[in-house]
């Protein structure tokens, strides 16, 4: 658990506090985002408890101590934040922490936003539960839009709280959990309210730039020429793809 519980404590009755201003179907989506943090934050531990902890599995303990050799380079050697993020693990018991709900209006590819007193406004909603993810799925599917729902294993708070290693992150390889380190630390570093796209791409610039010193510091090979050719070549076509789509529904629909 975090050692400074009032901190905490505040945040989460500013967030109940904000629920009270809103409207009923507000107040209950609020209601299950802070259950659903509270509950997750209850749920941490300290990494070098569970490591030092010879009835724990091994093959966590393992796992829990390589990621914080990339936990430390992250603060050392990437100047990410030095805080207890990713120094905590919380058994979720559940694949997933959260499952996000993006909508479009028909023929359209520019997703519907949502605005939330801390993270601003955002491309999607997030769930605790996939029953509530379904629900709000096929709210949006009944206004005529165009609905896509998917599971997420990981998030950042921004820094507002210390965010814990997931056990949805487990399955993970060493090199994966790292990269995701990067990603999230970027963005309690530095975070443009209201704007997904910078934010996704600066934090991903992180991680990649973050992943090369990472693997070079411990003397593994750069990534592949073929590896890194075949990522541009599928962000590139999906950008064209998408462009493609674009200029299809700027067309005229015809009488039939």
């Amino acid at each position: 658990m975090a050692t400074h519980p009032l901190p905490r404590h505040r945040h989460l009755l500013a967030l109940t506090a904000v629920t009270l201003l809103a409207g009923c179907s507000s107040v209950s989506y609020y209601g299950q985002l802070a259950q659903g943090q509270w509950q997750l934050l209850q749920a941490r531990e300290p990494v070098e408890k569970i490591v030092a902890d010879p009835t724990r599995d091994a093959g966590l303990r393992e796992h829990l101590a390589r990621s914080q050799l990339a936990r430390t380079f992250a603060s050392e050697h990437l100047h990410l934040p030095d805080n207890k993020s990713y120094r905590l693990y919380a058994d979720l018991g559940r694949p997933y922490v959260v499952w996000n709900v993006f909508a479009t209006d028909e023929f359209s590819l520019e997703p519907v936003t949502h605005c939330f007193p801390i993270a601003g406004c955002v491309a999607y909603r997030g769930y605790y539960s996939p029953g509530g993810a379904r629900g709000e799925a096929a709210l949006q599917r009944q206004a005529g839009k165009d609905v896509y729902l998917s599971g997420v294993e990981a998030y950042s708070t921004l820094g507002w709280f210390n965010d814990p290693i997931l056990s949805s992150m487990m399955g993970w390889g060493d090199e994966r959990l790292a990269t995701l380190i990067f990603h999230e630390l970027a963005h309690q570093r530095f975070y443009v309210k209201d704007d997904t796209e910078f934010n996704e791409s600066y934090a991903s610039f992180v991680e990649q730039e973050g992943t090369r010193q990472w693997r070079a510091a411990r003397g593994l090979p750069p990534e592949s020429v073929s590896q890194s050719a075949r990522r541009d070549q599928f962000t590139r076509l999906v950008l064209d793809t998408r462009e493609r789509l674009k200029a299809l529904y700027r067309q005229p629909l015809s009488a039939e």
